[in-house]
């Protein structure tokens, strides 16, 4: 039996907010794969990124994947970008139910801008144009992993983890 959750899905989508309040209310350990990295790593994703380049990334977030996927009651937050590795959606797929958390563009390039977080991929002058390029890239990663699928753009935080507790 899955004991886990995984959410996936584009920067901005709500993982990490709803990923510990899911865990709150479901008992389970809030897990979020980026600050793992940042721990692994000794530097700030940015760092990581600027310093030893996206491949170093990708592999410490493979890396980090392998170990969380195999622990149990977790609801797992994961980076945006979990889905460009099949290897990383193959791990968590054996242990975890995947939530695709979505939103339309406009909407994660609204939050995302709102943010105050340095978002190494959004380095660009055409931020839009890049959101659009890169969620159209990955959405066939994301749908194809999901189990499960829930549109944010319209809820809030609690309502997103009622959605998803009601779909368990």
């Amino acid at each position: 039996m899955k004991t886990n959750i995984a959410l996936i899905g584009f920067m901005g989508a709500g993982k990490t907010a709803v990923g510990e309040l899911l865990a709150e209310r479901l008992g389970k350990k809030p897990v979020e794969t980026d600050r793992l990295i940042e721990k692994r790593a000794g530097k700030s994703i940015p760092d990581i990124f600027s310093q030893d380049g996206e491949a170093a990334f990708r592999q410490l977030e493979v890396d980090v994947i392998g170990e969380v996927a195999g622990d149990k009651n977790q609801v797992i937050a994961c980076g945006g970008g979990v889905v460009l590795n099949h290897i990383n959606t193959d791990r968590l797929k054996e242990g975890a139910v995947v939530v695709y958390l979505t939103a339309p563009p406009e909407v994660i390039l609204r939050r995302v801008l709102a943010d105050t977080s340095v978002r190494p991929l959004l380095k660009s002058k055409n931020k839009e144009q890049t959101v659009r390029k890169l969620m159209r890239c990955r959405r066939p990663l994301y749908e194809r992993a999901a189990d499960i699928e829930i549109d944010t753009s319209e809820l809030d935080i609690d309502e997103v983890a009622e959605h998803i507790i009601a779909r368990l």
